[in-house]
C-alpha cells in the first residue's frame, strides 16, 4: 500500500482517549484487524513495547499494572490474537492487576454470530473473556470510543482492580473522524470506603481479643497499605503473616512478624489459635489455608475488597472495604497496648519453622536461594514463573524493599521472563530478575528477542533440571516413576547468545556473583543453573489425615503444586 499522509481515524480517538487518561506505555503485538490502532501510535507519545506472543505481551501488561499500580494497556488483534491473551488476563483477574486488554474485531458488517467467513472471525468474540475479566466494553461507532476507553479504564481500577476488555470492529478503528483531538477525559474509580458500624464491631472483637493475629494478603499490597497495616499491628500488639501474594505487606524482620510460611502446620496452628484473626485483603483460598486445612477456633474479621471472597471459606465479620481505608479506621479506632508477649510468640514460631527445615535434606535449595537474596538489590522487584525454587520464594525469601510476584494467582506457566520485560518496561533504571525452570522458560523463549531490540535491564535465571521437576518428584512419590516430566531442551546458554544477550552457566557455588555481576551490567543476561532441586516436606496431608477437609482442584500429591497449578 502507498504510505500516503493519512487524516485522523478511529485508532488515534483510542491513543488519545489512552493519553489523556495518564497512560504512558502500551504492550501487545498487531494483527490486520487492529492497524489503525498501530498506525495511530506511530504518531502518539505513548512508548510501545510489542512482543512475540500475546499471553506473554498480556504477561508483561501486567507485571506494569503491579509495579506502577496504575492501568496498563494490552493492544491485540481479532480472533487468535485476543484468545492468545486469556491465560495472561485469568492471572491478573486472580492478582488483581489493572490490565486494559483492547482487541480489534472484524468488520462491523460481520457481527452478530451471521458468519460471514471474515478472517479471524468468531461468533462472539466477548463471550470467550466474560468469564476471565472484570468487565466486557464494546464499541460500534468511533464517536463511542473516548468514553468506552474512560469507562474500562475506570472498571480496571475501581477495587477490587482487575483486567477489563474492550473490542473495537476494524471499520471504526480505520473511520476517518473531525472530531478535535481527545484532551479532557477522565476516569475515576468509585472508592471503597467500610461502613462505620463495621470497623466499630471489629475494633470491639480486637479491644478484646487476648490473642489477636493478622493475615494479611495481596490486597493489602495492592491498596499500597503496608504503613496502615503496621500501625495497627504495633497498636494492638498483634503478630503479622503474609500471604504468599502479600509478601511485602509488612517488614519481614519486625518481631511482631511471622513471615510468609503458610504450608507450615506450625503457622496454620498459630493462626487457628488466635481468639481474634484479622484477614485482610486475601478470601484464605487454597494456599492462604494450607491446603484447606485452617480450622480457625476463634473469631474471624475479614477485610475484602472483593465481595465474592467474603466469607466464601469460612464465616467471618465480613467487611467490603479497600484494605487501605478500613485500615487506617481501624488504626484510629482500636484501643493501643503496651508491648506484651506477642513478639516471643511471633519469634517461637518462626524457631519451631526453622527446626523443622533443618531437619531435612534441603541445604542445597536454602544456598541457592540465599545466593539469589544475595545478589539481587534490595529495591530490585523479582518475578517467579511456576517452579521448584519459586515455591520455596513464596515462603522463605524476603522481598526487602523490592517486590516478589509470581503466577500463584492462577498458576499459568511462562510467567517469569515476560512479566519481569513488563516492569523493566516501567522503570530502565533498575535491574530486574526473572526467575524460571527449564519448562516454564520455553514457554518464553521468544522473548529474549523483545529483551534485546529494547535492552531492557532483565536478568533471567534459568534453573535446568531437565523437565518438569515438581511433577517428577510428585509421580515418583505416587507411582514409583514419572511420565511426561522429562523435557529435551536446549543449550540455554548457546541460545541466548544467538539472540545477542550475554549468558553463563553457573553452579550452586558460583551463583552469588555470577548473578550479581550480571544484575550490575546494562541490558538483559541469561544465567542458567543446572540443578535438581526438591520441595520441602508438606505438612497438610497429616492435618488431613487428623480429620481437614479435602484440598481442592489440582494440588500435587505430596501437596505441593503443579507447573501449571499453584
Amino acid at each position: 500500500m502507498p504510505t500516503a499522509q493519512r487524516a485522523r481515524h478511529g485508532g488515534d480517538l483510542v491513543v488519545e482517549s489512552l493519553t489523556a487518561l495518564g497512560a504512558s506505555t502500551v504492550f501487545g503485538l498487531p494483527g490486520q484487524h487492529a492497524l489503525g490502532a498501530f498506525d495511530a501510535l506511530r504518531r502518539s507519545g505513548l512508548t510501545y513495547v510489542g512482543l512475540r506472543v500475546e499471553n506473554n505481551a498480556g504477561f508483561a501488561a501486567d507485571a506494569f499494572a503491579r509495579v506502577t499500580g496504575t492501568v496498563a494497556p494490552l493492544l491485540v488483534s481479532t480472533g487468535p490474537g485476543a484468545l492468545m491473551t486469556l491465560a495472561a488476563l485469568q492471572e491478573s483477574a486472580a492478582a488483581s492487576a489493572p490490565v486494559l486488554a483492547i482487541g480489534s474485531q472484524v468488520p462491523t458488517a460481520g457481527l452478530g454470530g451471521g458468519r460471514k467467513g471474515y478472517l479471524h472471525e468468531l461468533v462472539d468474540q466477548k463471550a470467550s473473556f466474560r468469564d476471565v475479566v472484570k468487565s466486557v466494553h464494546t464499541v460500534r461507532t468511533a464517536s463511542q470510543i473516548p468514553s468506552a476507553v474512560a469507562a474500562a479504564w475506570a472498571s480496571a481500577l475501581e477495587a477490587p482492580a482487575g483486567p477489563v476488555w474492550l473490542e473495537i470492529p476494524q471499520d471504526v478503528l480505520l473511520a476517518p473522524v473531525s472530531v478535535p483531538p481527545v484532551t479532557s477525559l477522565r476516569a475515576e474509580p468509585r472508592p471503597l470506603p467500610p461502613r462505620p458500624e463495621l470497623t466499630a464491631e471489629a475494633a470491639r472483637l480486637l479491644n478484646t481479643a487476648e490473642r489477636p493475629v493478622i493475615l494479611a494478603g495481596g490486597g493489602v499490597v495492592r491498596a499500597g497499605a503496608r504503613e496502615e497495616l503496621r500501625a495497627l499491628a504495633e497498636t494492638l500488639d498483634a503478630p503479622v503473616a503474609t500471604t504468599f501474594g502479600g509478601k511485602g505487606a509488612f517488614p519481614w524482620d519486625h518481631p511482631l512478624s511471622l513471615q510468609s510460611w503458610l504450608e507450615d502446620a506450625h503457622t496454620t496452628e498459630f493462626l487457628e489459635d488466635a481468639d481474634v484473626l484479622l484477614v485482610v485483603g486475601s478470601g484464605l483460598g487454597e494456599l492462604s489455608s494450607n491446603y484447606h486445612t485452617f480450622r480457625p477456633r476463634g473469631r474471624l474479621v475479614q477485610i475484602e475488597a472483593d465481595l465474592g471472597k467474603l466469607e466464601s471459606n469460612h464465616p467471618a465479620l465480613g467487611i467490603h472495604a479497600d484494605a487501605r481505608e478500613a485500615l487506617a479506621a481501624l488504626a484510629g479506632t482500636v484501643t493501643p497496648r503496651p508491648p506484651g508477649t506477642a513478639a516471643k510468640a511471633a519469634a517461637g514460631l518462626l524457631t519451631r519453622v526453622r527446626e523443622r527445615i533443618d531437619a531435612q535434606d534441603v541445604e542445597l535449595e536454602r544456598r541457592v536461594l540465599g545466593a539469589v537474596r544475595d545478589a539481587l538489590p534490595d529495591d530490585s522487584p523479582s518475578f517467579w514463573d511456576m517452579t521448584i525454587l519459586a515455591y520455596w520464594a513464596w515462603s522463605a525469601f524476603d522481598p526487602r524493599a523490592g517486590a516478589l510476584h509470581s503466577a500463584q494467582g492462577a498458576g499459568g506457566l511462562g510467567y517469569g521472563f515476560p512479566a519481569a520485560l513488563g516492569a523493566a518496561a516501567a522503570d530502565r533504571d533498575r535491574p530486574v530478575l526473572a526467575v524460571s525452570g527449564d519448562g516454564g522458560a520455553m514457554y518464553s523463549i521468544a522473548e529474549l528477542a523483545t529483551a534485546h531490540q529494547y535492552q531492557l535491564p532483565i536478568t533471567w535465571l534459568i534453573v535446568d533440571d531437565g523437565g518438569y521437576g515438581i511433577l517428577r518428584e510428585y509421580m515418583t512419590d505416587t507411582f514409583g516413576e514419572a511420565t511426561a516430566t522429562e523435557l529435551s531442551r536446549p543449550d540455554f546458554v548457546a541460545l541466548a547468545e544467538s539472540f545477542g544477550v550475554p549468558a553463563v552457566r553457573t553452579t550452586p557455588e558460583r551463583l552469588r556473583a555470577d548473578l550479581a555481576d550480571a544484575l550490575a551490567a546494562p541490558g538483559p543476561s541469561v544465567v542458567v543453573l543446572p540443578a535438581l532441586l526438591r520441595m520441602f516436606a508438606p505438612t497438610h496431608l497429616d492435618r488431613l489425615a487428623d480429620g481437614g477437609p479435602a484440598p481442592t482442584g489440582g494440588s500435587g500429591p505430596d501437596g505441593g503444586p503443579g507447573p501449571d497449578q499453584p
